[in-house]
């Protein structure tokens, strides 16, 4: 594997077989790519509710409190 086909790695790692183990790559890219990973989840997880009527607070304590 070459690392650049690899956007964010600046160095593979590879076991003998030529397996990649670990990826080196720079601290801020690493960020960057946390941030995108949370913001897609947030993506999914508002998707999934956008249908769902909304709750004033103390009916979402009322539910909290059945759980």
């Amino acid at each position: 594997m070459q690392a650049d086909k690899y956007p964010f790695a600046q160095e593979l790692i590879t076991d003998i077989q030529g397996n990649i183990r670990k990826v080196v790559m720079d601290f801020q890219e690493y960020l960057r790519l946390l941030e995108a990973l949370e913001d897609e989840g947030l993506i999914i997880a508002m998707k999934e509710v956008e249908k769902e009527t909304p709750l004033n607070f103390d009916e979402a304590l009322a539910e909290l409190e059945k759980e």
